[in-house]
């Protein structure tokens, strides 16, 4: 990994901090009386063994509200659990009143549009730094929100130089990122009277509703209602220059991580955002080395990159915002910081390495309040070049969008390396330094700038346009635009037909461009992300990169959509704001026998189930249909005549914007007859993040389901409760000694002691597979489906070895390395596991298991597979060439019953809506078929 060198960074930093602007906004001392916390809460903040709840938070912020003329208080939306999710915005009583004028200043430079350079500079002169600082989005994570009520009374009631010059310059938006695990997990630590025995770690359920940690990867998804209120707040309404996203654990040995981040920085960022975000950290370092805070480390010092779009930080980037991101230790409950010896000795990465000592609340609180104010105090001191820069990065990227251009990535430059190693080959060995004029193997012709690096068929679209009548799920494309405007994206809509390159396309659809401010965000949601071959060094493993490296949303999504590569003159309607609902369906045709409708939209298992649930009669035809002229793919829904049918389909298919065929007599051929389901989808204590995504999955589908835990599991006898279960990704591989360890039963609530337990090999897996041999059918999704050989499947997981104790390990590093990814497969799409998906889908794989079907098996079939050596679509593979000709989605018998075993992470985070079908289906053809069979 590539390190700084030398003195100049901090010689820069150092610059920086020397030099205030003679024309500083300053704000009125003030002489209110403010409400301390300690005397609403009854404890000093920052106290060892306590923690104020987001109940206590909001009853004192609501008191201080009403005392200052430094604050306003706002709510941005509702919680998943339905509290306020509050902003305090802090600033000079001037600026408060102003708060209209300087939101639409920051909202003007951000958007860049119809703009001077002397009119960016006027704005800026007149405008405030405005700084977004949020706490407590891993709500587990305790010491952000804490240090939140100490700063905010600190900006309310201080009136020393410094903190009335950043009252005048900065408008501070402090945000509760997450208030349900605020309140759950401090109600959880409080809750024994012996201090000494208080721990936050060990909370039984997620402190998000259904996703938890995962919280922080949903930003440019916006599923979530905190997510959807954050991105609302920062990218439609504020527009801040600055965000600071506060985390712990932090690095061992050590007290925080503060950028710059390692490599590699997602090419489609804007350039100054790294430069600024860089400069942004240093000034923290430097603030707390300044003040003898040390043990803070930057780059090599923790995994963080810039990579990823998915987080409340990094989907910053692509919105041409300074970043920041601390991971700080911290805990009310005392305890060692330890001696780490490679964070003793002094480096770049760290200069200043802290003592082994008794490490305390408060003074994890005390860094962040100074973190706080070094970003407050650049943002003071350069706000005018703050407030520019933010203009000039929207300017650069809307001229990139209105031209050709190009960004270069990996697989450009080994075109480079192949076109210029092909040259050399034309010249009969001639070396390239020959051909040059330079002494230099790493020197290749300049030629081959233009011919290669921007090269006409590869410059960066101008516009997509998605067809209105070329989207397989048109409901699921809708959702994938209502993303792209939640995070503030244009997205137009036709309002009559347009022709361009020689294609029609119809009115109503939709047209997203780059020429906009945002076009980084935009061309990470419609192209392939193109992440480095990143190792160690020659010959060694890959750097574990900090999150996900491909997750391109409109792959994952299976939108159609068309590139513009030349210019686009035709302007449409813009779309105010999210889309509340699809094209509206209709019912197709008078036919009295029944409906038909196609299984290729998701959107059909609701009707499904709204029909389910009425005890009506659902069919899945089983050959292709042609009704009213359209030929509808094996699987589509048959719907027998009836009165309560009728109804439900009459008012259902407008708002899920799918069309029923209403047909005259019934459909030739055979069918399977789906019946409702009894769902155990299992979780486990402290929660299932995969299982919670699955929870939010059926909630939106309305599919009915009972959690299940392991001891329930244990107990066997699963049959007579249940007709599936499912096991998701992170169920497995917690069991004793894992890192996760539980809670003593006699130390918890009665409620959840019944979540208790782990599945093990010894106990859970005999039952499961007891389950199948009953009837029962088990769906395994991603990780969890290497349960599938211990079941009895003939199947051999290609991408483990057995050990010398007997248990299975993972193939090295060096021979696979797939660290989530989109990749293709070859689908049966006349299995009716994969009814409704394409024959080619994208899949989201994270080194999951992958199986070869056992010689001669016969119980067991491939429905989608690898079919040639690279199968990457987005993301980063080493060694993918293992994947040829092996299965991703195994169907299974097993006695009387079904075990599916979907080796892809077919609901990844609530995204890959193309390969959700996998799962929608395993719930009703595996009850079906076994049913059939008994």
């Amino acid at each position: 990994m590539r390190r700084f060198r030398g003195g100049s960074f901090f010689a820069a930093v150092l610059a920086a901090i020397i030099a205030i602007p003679a024309d500083a906004s300053v704000a009125p001392a003030t002489t209110a009386t403010i409400t301390n916390p300690a005397a609403l809460l009854k404890f000093e903040p920052g106290a060892d063994y306590v923690l104020a709840n987001y109940t206590q938070i909001s009853a004192w912020l609501h008191q201080i509200a009403g005392e200052s003329d430094r604050i306003k208080l706002i709510s941005i939306g509702k919680t998943a659990e339905g509290r306020d999710q509050y902003m305090a915005i802090v600033s000079s009583p001037e600026n408060i009143r102003n708060l209209d004028r300087l939101r639409e200043i920051s909202r003007r430079l951000a958007l860049a549009k119809g703009m001077t350079d002397d009119e960016a500079h006027k704005l800026a002169a007149e405008g405030r730094s405005v700084v977004w600082m949020d706490a407590g989005l891993h709500a587990t994570e305790v010491v952000p929100a804490q240090s939140h009520i100490e700063i905010i009374h600190e900006m309310l009631t201080r009136n020393d130089p410094e903190t009335l010059r950043l009252l005048g310059d900065d408008v501070m938006l402090f945000v509760f990122a997450n208030p349900d695990g605020l309140e759950l997990v401090s109600n959880w630590y409080m809750r024994p009277a012996d201090p000494t025995k208080r721990v936050s770690d060990t909370i039984p359920i997620l402190y998000q509703k259904y996703i938890g940690h995962d919280d922080n990867r949903d930003s440019f998804a916006s599923t979530q209602p905190e997510t959807t209120n954050m991105n609302r707040a920062a990218y439609r309404d504020w527009f801040p220059q600055i965000l600071y996203n506060q985390h712990q654990t932090g690095p061992l040995g050590a007290v925080v991580f503060i950028p710059p981040f390692r490599d590699p920085y997602n090419f489609n960022n804007e350039p100054l955002v790294i430069n600024q975000t860089d400069i942004v950290g240093g000034m923290m370092h430097a603030r707390l080395v300044a003040q003898g805070k040390g043990g803070s480390v930057m780059r090599s010092g923790a995994p963080y990159s810039t990579w990823f779009n998915g987080g409340v930080r990094t989907i910053g980037y692509f919105h041409n915002q300074i970043g920041i991101l601390t991971e700080i230790i911290g805990n009310p409950t005392p305890f060692d910081l330890p001696l780490v010896p490679a964070n003793q000795l002094a480096r770049e990465d760290e200069v200043m390495p802290i003592a082994p000592q008794k490490w305390h609340f408060q003074q994890s609180l005390d860094y962040m309040k100074e973190m706080d104010r070094a970003i407050l105090d650049y943002a003071s001191r350069y706000r005018e070049t703050v407030l520019f820069n933010r203009y000039v990065m929207g300017r650069n990227q809307i001229a990139k969008g209105s031209s050709d251009s190009w960004i270069v990535t990996p697989k450009r430059i080994e075109a480079l390396k192949t076109a210029a190693a092909a040259i050399k080959t034309e010249h009969k060995g001639t070396p390239l330094d020959g051909l040059t004029g330079y002494n230099s193997r790493d020197i290749v012709p300049a030629s081959l700038y233009q011919t290669v690096l921007q090269d006409p068929a590869m410059r960066t679209p101008r516009a997509y346009i998605i067809p209105g009548d070329r989207q397989p799920d048109m409901p699921t494309t809708i959702k994938f635009l209502n993303a792209l405007i939640k995070t503030g994206i244009d997205v137009e809509r036709a309002d009559a037909p347009l022709s361009f390159a020689g294609v029609t396309y119809p009115a109503g659809s939709f047209v997203v461009r780059t020429d906009q401010a945002f076009r980084p965000h935009v061309l990470d949601m419609f192209e392939p992300q193109d992440h480095p071959q990143d190792f160690a060094y020659p010959g060694g493993p890959p750097i574990k990169p900090y999150d996900v490296t491909g997750y391109t949303l409109a792959l994952q999504m299976n939108v159609r959509f068309d590139r513009v590569l030349d210019a686009f003159a035709p302007k449409f309607p813009a779309v105010a704001d999210v889309i509340d609902a699809p094209p509206a369906g209709h019912i197709v045709g008078e036919g009295r026998a029944g409906f038909v409708v196609s299984h290729a939209t998701n959107n059909s298992f609701t009707l499904s189930n709204r029909l389910l649930k009425a005890r009506l009669p659902v069919f899945w035809l089983k050959s292709p249909t042609i009704v009213a002229g359209a030929t509808l793919a094996p699987g589509a829904l048959w719907i027998p005549a009836s009165a309560r049918a009728k109804a439900i389909v009459s008012q259902s298919v407008g708002p899920l914007g799918i069309d029923a065929y209403a047909i005259a007599a019934k459909p030739v051929g055979d069918t399977i007859a789906v019946k409702p389901a009894r769902i155990g989808l299992v979780d486990v204590y402290g929660g299932s993040m995969a299982s919670g995504w699955t929870r939010w999955l059926f909630d939106q589908f309305e599919f009915p389901y009972t959690r299940v835990y392991p001891q329930e599991l244990d107990k066997g006898g699963l049959d007579r409760k249940y007709d599936v279960l499912i096991l998701q990704s992170d169920v497995l591989g917690r069991e004793e000694g894992s890192g996760r360890e539980q809670p003593k039963a006699e130390d918890i609530p009665v409620e959840y002691r019944a979540m208790l337990g782990r599945i093990s090999a010894e106990r859970t897996y005999p039952a499961i597979a007891s389950f199948a041999k009953a009837g029962g059918t088990v769906i395994a999704v991603g990780d969890a489906s290497r349960i599938g050989p211990a079941l009895g499947v003939p199947v051999k997981n290609i991408l483990v070895t057995a050990g010398a104790d007997g248990k299975d390990k993972p193939i090295s590093s060096s021979k696979l390395y797939v660290p989530g990814s989109i990749v293709t497969v070859k689908v049966d799409v006349a299995d009716p596991l994969a009814y409704g998906v394409p024959e080619a889908v994208n899949m989201f794989y994270n080194n999951n298991p992958v199986f070869s079907l056992t010689s001669g098996a016969t119980t067991a079939r491939q429905v989608a597979g690898y079919y040639n050596d690279d199968p990457l679509v987005s993301g980063w593979a080493w060694g993918q060439k293992l994947l040829n000709g092996n299965a991703s989605i195994v169907d299974a018998t097993l006695g009387r019953g079904r075990v599916y075993l979907l080796g892809g992470e077919v609901t990844q985070r609530g995204q890959p809506y193309a390969t959700f079908k996998f799962l929608f289906n395993g719930i009703f053809v595996g009850p079906a078929e076994a049913q059939r069979g008994s």
